[in-house]
């Protein structure tokens, strides 16, 4: 990595400016442009996220945003209404409100006397996510985006459901946020009214787990800000940017097919993060690629980004399982089109006897896995950079119908999402399949590949869910996520249903039992054949000089299976601490710490327990302040029952406590 400290034009920084909205609300901003940016104005590009412009992101902010102004771009790193040190109050994710204000801050920028009328955006999950809903409410200024580690269907494809599957990370993220959103905004900025801006949060805290877990089908609440619902609302030109590590994988590839406006993808091997700072290795000189894309769009310069093909990704080889990689081998590979014509699916038959070319006889094998198997599954989202990645998958496999192929003859590359489809029946009326595509090298260790679930109340559409019938035969699709590996030969493809993944997914009410016809179920695998070609080349990362914050307390990340041998209860807990840093420039001493932990018995799904626990600290001087966030969800048969508490201290002195507790109707879930 190389750190520029000079760029073709000064840098100037505002350190904060408020915007104001038509509502009289104010915005808090930093900007970085470039010191003349008034006589020779610059396009401008915003990043717009509720997560603390003056701390939270500061480090990735001064990594980034120097670098663009630098190089002839006002960058506007935003936070949103009620985070932060902006006025007002965040009443959930993706709002009407948020994209209105976003509108409100385009045009602010579009008019500013350092700007040159264009405005593009840019950012990760929160600010990925917006970057596409304000694109489709087509505001003039709007030219370009880059949405990195996004998705644009906010029902079957982020934290909250997985195949109509409710996920854990739904209250997982739940919790950050209740946390987040509960700090104050700065004394430094916003002077007195810190207080009143503070208590006024906490007492209007929305409690977002309940909330996303009222709505357990696709509604209209989902529809809203999903832009798969219309590409056609984008004009703007799109750089979708993700990795394989990450759990939006499958955006790209359906942003690539479906939007109408110009469009790229990009696919590295990475976790949660932006490339030029992201592990697994290796990686690019992203900054550098941006620029190519905003000199094209927001300059009208030709920097031969157009030129490059739709789709490039990292084709990752094999690798040993293991809970974090710093690196990952491969290569990079291209596309020239999504759907590519060079993917060419084959199919293989789960057979009674493994994997075949051919189909078998027809022969029902049955499944009814332990509520623990998916504790090998890792975490949903990679993005502390713990001990997340999942594990050898033969502790899974351990209570899954496995189906194994014969050694490979040859090397297999593999690219796209491959595609299981089940012929079924159920003893109950609610039941859901989880299935693996894992790597089976000739020593037996077995790497998850890919992974996808399908609740099968849902096996008409996400909208309509209806009850299973007992005994009766469905064929149902399962999707999996998008990849893309190489397999070498000797080594075996291995698919593995189970009807638990615990703790990614919450489990059925009841223990289910599934009888799988062999013979007549298949896979389908998107396989890229050999042919000649020239590797994508990228330019060594290059970043603005890193933040020089004072470290206090280090990071620390831990992740503990435990098992019960008297009473037979797996107990996962997850520890991440974020440690604590004092600001050089402005004093600000900031840290926090969460735990999660995931109980179940392996003969109750009833039985099982989520919870989180957050805590933040900020201090300067004399000030101190303390919030505790912590939730707990567990369910019956009929309905869930999450709970969640905060608690607030100014010193030793707790200033404000609230708690929640709600029963959510299950609904075929």
């Amino acid at each position: 990595m190389t750190v520029v400290g000079q760029f073709p034009r000064v840098v100037r920084e505002i350190e904060n400016e408020w915007i104001t909205l038509a509502d009289g609300c104010h915005l808090a901003a930093r900007i970085w442009l470039p010191a003349d940016a008034e006589a020779d104005p610059v396009p401008a590009i915003l990043e717009y996220i509720p997560y603390r412009k003056r701390d939270g992101t500061a480090v990735r902010d001064e990594l980034t945003h120097p670098y663009f102004a630098g190089h002839g771009y006002a960058c506007v790193r935003v936070d949103i209404r009620g985070n932060g040190e902006s006025d007002g109050l965040m009443h959930g994710e993706y709002l009407q409100q948020e994209q209105d204000d976003a509108l409100e801050v385009i045009a602010w920028i579009a008019e500013q006397p350092w700007c040159s009328g264009n405005v593009g955006m840019i950012g990760i999950s929160w600010g990925g996510f917006n970057g596409l809903q304000v694109a489709a409410r087509r505001p003039s200024a709007l030219k370009a985006i880059v949405t990195l580690c996004s998705t644009d269907d906010r029902y079957a494809d982020d934290i909250h459901y997985k195949g109509g599957c409710l996920l854990n990370e739904n209250l997982g993220w739940a919790g950050t946020m209740l946390s987040y959103s509960s700090r104050p905004p700065d004394p430094a900025l916003v002077g007195e009214r810190w207080r009143e801006m503070w208590l006024a949060r906490l007492e209007n805290m929305p409690h977002l787990a309940a909330i996303w877990l009222a709505h357990q089908r696709r509604d209209d609440f989902w529809r809203h800000g999903s832009v798969c619902e219309d590409f056609s609302q984008i004009q703007a030109a799109v750089f979708a940017v993700g990795g394989w590590g990450d759990a939006y994988s499958n955006a790209i590839p359906r942003m690539l097919a479906g939007l109408q406006s110009p469009a790229l993808g990009l696919t590295g091997p990475w976790v949660h993060k932006y490339p030029h700072f992201a592990v697994p290795t290796p990686r690019i000189g992203f900054l550098q690629e941006a620029l190519r894309w905003w000199d094209h769009w927001l300059k009208g310069q030709e920097t031969g980004i157009m030129e490059e093909p739709k789709c490039r990704a990292y084709l990752q080889d094999a690798v040993p399982p293991r809970s974090f990689y710093t690196e990952r081998p491969g290569r990079w590979i291209a596309e020239p089109a999504w759907p590519s014509p060079n993917i060419v699916p084959r199919t293989l038959h789960l057979n009674a006897d493994g994997l075949g070319a051919e189909a078998g006889a027809q022969e029902v094998r049955t499944v009814s896995s332990p509520q623990t198997t998916g504790a090998a599954g890792g975490e949903f989202c990679i993005i502390w950079l713990g001990p997340e990645a999942p594990l050898d998958q033969r502790q899974d496999d351990g209570g899954s119908l496995c189906f194994d192929s014969q050694p490979l003859e040859a090397p297999l590359e593999l690219f796209g999402a491959p595609a299981v489809e089940l012929t079924l029946a159920s003893d109950k009326p609610k039941a859901f399949v989880a299935v693996r595509l894992v790597d089976v090298a000739p020593d037996g260790a077995a790497t998850r590949l890919t992974w996808g679930a399908l609740n099968l109340c849902h096996r008409e559409g996400h909208a309509t869910p209806s009850a299973l019938t007992p005994g009766q035969t469905y064929r149902v699709r399962v999707q999996l996520d998008d990849f893309a590996a190489a397999i070498p030969a000797g080594h075996r493809l291995r698919v593995a249903l189970s009807t638990s993944y615990w703790p990614l997914i919450w489990p059925s009410p009841e223990a289910a039992t599934l009888s799988v016809t062999c013979g007549l179920s298949t896979l389908t695998l998107p396989v890229r054949p050999p042919r000649e070609e020239t590797e994508p080349s990228f330019p060594p990362v290059e970043t603005a000089p890193p933040l020089d914050d004072e470290e206090l307390r280090p990071t620390a990340h831990a992740r503990t299976l435990e098992q019960d041998q008297a009473t037979g209860e797996q107990i996962l807990r997850l520890f991440d601490d974020f440690g604590e840093s004092r600001s050089k420039s402005h004093g600000l001493t900031t840290g926090s710490l969460a735990r999660e932990t995931y109980r179940i018995h392996p003969d109750d799904p009833l039985s099982a327990v989520a919870e989180t626990h957050w805590i933040q600290t900020l201090r300067r001087g004399d000030w101190s302040l303390r919030i505790e966030a912590s939730q707990r969800q567990q369910a019956t048969a009929t309905h869930f029952i999450v709970s969640a508490r905060i608690e607030a201290y100014e010193g030793d002195e707790q200033v404000f406590a609230r708690d929640w507790q709600e029963s959510v109707e299950r609904d075929f879930l």
